[in-house]
């Protein structure tokens, strides 16, 4: 039978070459001449592959080449006298293109478009649920900053570094893969990468990108898997299974379209690849992109093992939702979830958006950049009515999906020594470097820092021994470990680590002050605690505290102790404190008593500054009136106008507080200072008069008459010391008061203790004790 391919023998390519090189042609041209649509027939001869016998005469004919000296072991029986080239026997590629997408398609459909949600019992489908990625084109990771540049950030800017410290140019990720047909996608735990590329795999299936390919997802975890057990690492052999399930049995065909550059191989999860055989895997990986360069690549990686390099590929990384991702993809959770209509999940979205711009909702806001955790707040979201009143248990679950259930909901299995920790040990380890971090004001730390109290914390365990080089060694694979499987600690840029959010540096410090309490160590670390009450960057922890001890009885109490001692050793402090009770006193119990004192105290210490009308507008009417009182008198410290205007002001100002004032003798001293002023239809000359003989001594008899009715006018002149100490005060009061509120447990003998004793001054504090 007759033969119906030939190859060239080694003496006969290089004839070809030779002949070929004369020719001054490109593989294309040679192709034209024999009139193929692609190059790929001219590639496997010049290769010593079968080629079909008719092209391959044809290639030796328009070479001058006697075809039997250029062929391996050419047969004897033909070519028949005057057999020419049949080149209609070649498929046209984009035909052939159409004819395998047919069967592939719901090959693809199947496994790339539904969604297994996390604690979602039923399959989503991408199309309800997916929202456009944007992509940062430089590595934060690879950015050069020194620590110093870093350490002045506080917790507005900390979420910014690296992903827009240095402000970058975001591009939609179907441009990024529409510029580099070898891509990288990097990208921390949960912010979209695997659903990018089954997203990509779908619009290739349906034409809508890329539409002269055919996609190919291919899982990297169970290509190696696979590979392992049939001992052969190859991603043909990969891709040609993917065919046959689809029916398409033919070997040549994923050879030709590989050739042809007609396939978009989507190479998912390549650091969830064990190490056993990740470098087996990259080797393929590398070969097969070189050998079949013509097509298009797309792989995906965490940030933290982005060292798997790969030669000709371009790295990216996905950028965080904003705002309007973030409600999109709320809009798009509520109507694919709700168990109504959809114009309900529109409105539980529009709801969810409403309270996560809540001035007290904005931890939340720094977290809910990502897919994964955004999905969580509207689960809560949906289950609740409400975002959570304590963000512990939110920030519990967020950390519970990134210490395992992730991982675990994906069939991941890590091979690394750090396995061996379970959940209680990794949650000491990170409440550990948290602590120690955050004690020393540190949100940024380089590299060997970091390692340095990983390798504390592990010489701290029991039966540790461990060389000091084998120490080193053990701390940079648990950073490079908890880096890579958590995206907890992320390098922010080059040597410079950092936790991913500030919130959950915050959460494992609170969480390591809960459990030395829980373990005896109650004095230590509550009181260590207390004594950062006045260092606004601890307000997040004192919180978290409160919410996450058993009893917050002993928490709270410490904090107004040590609020009270703020203030204690100053006696001009504690007159003016005096002075705010006394005020307080002297009004109904309603509103609170220690509310009356703050207002008091804010009154006395900088009223130009205050807007006290609006303040005690749901306050007291005596309240009410001292602030009306205060404004006066604020007005006659700043306004020295000398016309007829500011005399009708002053005049209708003392008549609206008239009808406020219930006092006898006050409302006819005020009365009578009213009457005092200037009748507005006076020449300007005898207003000018009155003003300069009578308008300071009139100011003055005002200032008296509030000062001996209300108690009210004091010049307090406080130092730039005072005044910061005052400042701390009041924070630190706001704070407890935060706490309290919180929804911390406290018992309510304890809670109306503090509550009734706010803002008093020492006196009356020791008076209180002996009564």
């Amino acid at each position: 039978m007759v033969k119906r391919s030939l190859r060239a023998s080694p003496a006969g390519i290089q004839r070809a070459r030779r002949a070929f090189a004369l020719k001054g042609w490109t593989q294309e041209n040679l192709a034209g001449e024999v009139n193929l649509k692609t190059r790929q027939p001219i590639w496997r001869f010049f290769t010593g592959q079968p080629v079909d016998r008719q092209i391959f005469l044809a290639v030796c004919s328009i070479l001058d080449l006697d075809w039997r000296e250029t062929a391996l072991n050419p047969p004897a029986d033909f070519p028949e006298p005057g057999e020419t080239v049949d080149t209609t026997l070649l498929e046209d590629i984009d035909a052939l293109v159409q004819r395998v997408r047919s069967p592939h398609h719901d090959t693809i459909q199947n496994q790339c478009g539904i969604l297994q949600l996390l604690d979602i019992n039923r399959p989503v489908s991408l199309d309800d649920i997916y929202v456009d990625v944007n992509i940062l084109e430089d590595i934060a990771s690879q950015q050069q900053f020194e620590i110093a540049d870093l350490r002045h950030l506080g917790p507005a800017e900390f979420n910014r570094v690296g992903l827009g410290f240095v402000e970058q140019k975001q591009i939609p990720g179907m441009h990024a893969v529409e510029i580099y047909s070898k891509l990288r996608i990097l990208g921390k735990p949960g912010v979209g990468k695997t659903t990018f590329l089954q997203y990509l795999a779908i619009q290739c299936n349906r034409g809508e990108f890329a539409a002269d390919q055919v996609p190919i997802f291919i899982l990297l975890r169970e290509f190696a898997e696979e590979s392992r057990r049939s001992g052969e690492f190859s991603l043909f052999n990969t891709i040609y299974q993917a065919f046959l399930t689809s029916g398409i049995s033919n070997p040549a065909v994923v050879e030709t379209l590989l050739q042809a550059g007609r396939v978009l191989l989507l190479l998912d999860g390549m650091d969830e690849v064990r190490n056993q055989d990740i470098a087996a895997v990259l080797k393929e990986i590398r070969k097969f992109s070189d050998k079949y360069y013509k097509n298009r690549f797309v792989a995906s990686c965490r940030t933290a093992s982005q060292k798997l390099r790969l030669r000709g590929f371009t790295d990216v990384e996905v950028a965080p939702f904003t705002q309007a991702q973030i409600t999109t993809f709320a809009q798009k959770w509520f109507v694919a979830l709700t168990k109504t209509t959809a114009q309900s999940g529109y409105d539980q979205a529009a709801q969810f958006i409403q309270k996560l711009d809540l001035p007290e909702n904005w931890q939340f806001r720094q977290l809910v950049v990502t897919p994964l955790f955004l999905h969580l707040a509207c689960w809560v979201f949906q289950g609740q009515g409400k975002l959570p009143t304590k963000r512990t248990e939110f920030y519990k679950q967020g950390l519970d999906l990134l210490l395992g259930k992730w991982d675990e909901a994906k069939g991941v299995e890590r091979d690394d020594a750090y396995r061996e920790f379970l959940l209680p040990q990794k949650l000491r380890l990170l409440s550990q470097l948290a602590a120690v971090t955050f004690e020393q004001g540190q949100y940024f730390f380089e590299q060997r820092t970091i390692e340095q109290y990983i390798g504390d914390y592990l010489r701290s365990l029991p039966g540790a021994i461990l060389e000091s080089e084998e120490l080193q060694l053990e701390s940079e694979a648990m950073l490079k470990a908890i880096e890579a499987q958590h995206g907890l600690l992320i390098e922010r840029a080059r040597g410079i680590f950092s936790f991913s959010y500030l919130a959950f540096q915050e959460y494992f410090t609170a969480r390591k002050i809960v459990a030395s309490h829980n373990l005896g160590g109650l004095e230590q670390a509550l009181g260590g605690l207390v004594s950062h009450i006045t260092d606004p960057h601890w307000r997040e922890i004192f919180l978290l505290t409160a919410a996450m001890l058993r009893s917050a009885d002993s928490l709270v109490q410490l904090m107004k102790h040590q609020i009270d001692a703020l203030v204690a050793q100053d006696p001009y402090l504690q007159d003016f404190l005096l002075w705010a009770s006394q005020k307080s006193q002297a009004i109904p119990t309603e509103p609170n008593i220690a509310t009356a004192r703050a207002f008091y105290l804010a009154l006395g210490r900088n009223p130009h500054t205050l807007d006290h009308f609006t303040l005690a507008s749901t306050l007291d009417q005596g309240m009410f009136l001292d602030a009306a009182l205060d404004h006066l008198l604020l007005e006659f410290a700043t306004n020295y106008s000398q016309d007829f205007a500011y005399v009708n002001a002053c005049s209708e100002a003392l008549n609206n507080i008239l009808v406020m004032v219930l006092d006898a003798g006050f409302y006819k001293s005020l009365q009578q200072l009213r009457d005092q002023l200037p009748a507005p239809n006076q020449n300007r000359e005898r207003l000018q008069a009155w003003w300069q003989e009578n308008y300071s001594v009139w100011v003055a008899q005002v200032r008296d008459t509030i000062a001996h009715y209300r108690n009210l006018y004091h010049p307090w002149q406080f130092t730039p010391e005072q005044q910061q100490v005052l400042q701390h005060y009041y924070d630190a009061n706001q704070l407890l008061i935060d706490c309290l509120n919180s929804n911390c447990e406290v018992t309510a003998a304890i809670r109306q203790e503090i509550t009734a004793t706010l803002l008093l001054p020492k006196q009356e504090l020791e008076d209180r004790e002996w009564q």
